[in-house]
């Protein structure tokens, strides 16, 4: 008996904002695996702001998802059908798995996952891309010491909700830039950061030197613009800026702005570097293991924002871009 699949495929390149009507949504038989391949059920697609990107046509780290093609997302699955040896009906596994119901193909990059250590949605937030994440740009970028002052913007979402409290295991002063009060209270009260900024609700700047009296060592960049002006007017001498993204400038019609405090660098011997977690595949075992035990131990909690129905995909996207995910923004298939 062959199954339904669901699925949204690029139809534009969108202009701006992400519209419902850049995506074709399409209902057709799954397809059955042939040799060497497997059939996967999906059950939770990740919905990141790097999407936006990979819908750009130009040259990026990764190629851009072609006009017809499957929308690509990373998502876990259960295999149902199977005609590679490593793997039978029953296995759960995570990779690329695409905005839709099934995947069908090889499971090139496809891991196994163990629903029973975790819930599932975790292997695509603290256990999946977003904690690897969140891993690697702070500790190999950021390179924070005991002591140093760690500034993050978008820290109630989630690679930046990660990144503070690993830096908060590695013994650092940290600080969130977040929208809203109820944001802005979980970050102290749940996650223990040591100061927050409203950005909604007071001026970033004023509220830098407030939380920062000491300046900051590490910034730790998810949305670039005025924000990342504002960090750069207040970094110390060698500090570390890491690129991991800059959410506030994908939809923009014109050009990125680029910072325009740029000379901080220049002045304080301080270095800015742009980050992409696939250059760390190899060493995704060591940082998972790590995260697991910090998880286990109750010193990194991981949040999850489940919304249903695979049918909401453009306007559930759209929920990153307007500050409305609270967590790891997962979607439930």
């Amino acid at each position: 008996m062959s199954q339904t699949n669901r699925r949204f495929l690029l139809a534009k390149r969108p202009v701006g904002a992400v519209r419902r009507d850049d995506f074709s949504y399409e209902t057709v038989p799954a397809e059955q695996p042939g040799e060497g391949q497997v059939l996967v059920r999906n059950l939770y697609l990740s919905l990141d702001p790097a999407m936006r990107g990979w819908m750009n046509e130009g040259k990026s780290y990764i190629p851009p998802v072609a006009l017809g093609q499957v929308m690509r997302a990373l998502g876990v699955g259960e295999v149902v059908a199977s005609n590679h040896p490593d793997f039978k009906p029953g296995d759960h596994v995570s990779g690329a798995l695409g905005v839709q119901d099934y995947f069908t193909g090889e499971p090139q990059g496809l891991h196994k996952i163990d629903p029973n250590l975790a819930p599932l949605p975790r292997y695509l937030s603290a256990l999946g891309m977003t904690g690897m994440t969140a891993y690697f740009a702070l500790l190999e970028v950021g390179q924070p010491k005991a002591g140093d002052t760690v500034v993050i913007s978008g820290a109630a979402g989630a690679v930046g909700s990660i990144v503070g409290q690993i830096a908060k295991v590695k013994g650092c002063r940290v600080v969130g830039i977040a929208g809203g009060a109820e944001k802005c209270q979980y970050l102290k009260d749940e996650l223990g950061f040591d100061g927050v900024i409203d950005y909604k609700a007071e001026d970033v700047l004023a509220g830098l030197k407030r939380e920062c009296p000491k300046g900051v060592d590490v910034y730790f960049d998810n949305v670039g613009g005025e924000i990342l002006d504002a960090v750069l007017t207040r970094i110390n001498f060698k500090a570390r800026i890491v690129i991991c993204g800059a959410i506030s400038q994908y939809n923009n019609k014109e050009a990125v702005k680029g910072p325009a405090n740029y000379l901080a660098l220049l002045v304080n011997r301080a270095r800015m570097e742009g980050f992409v977690v696939m250059d760390h595949t190899k060493e995704y075992g060591k940082a998972a293991q790590e995260i697991a035990g910090w998880l286990a131990s109750g010193q990194v909690k991981s949040k999850e924002d489940v919304v249903e129905g695979l049918e909401t995909f453009p306007e559930t996207l759209l929920k990153l871009f307007n500050g409305e995910n609270f967590g790891k923004l997962v979607l439930k298939v």
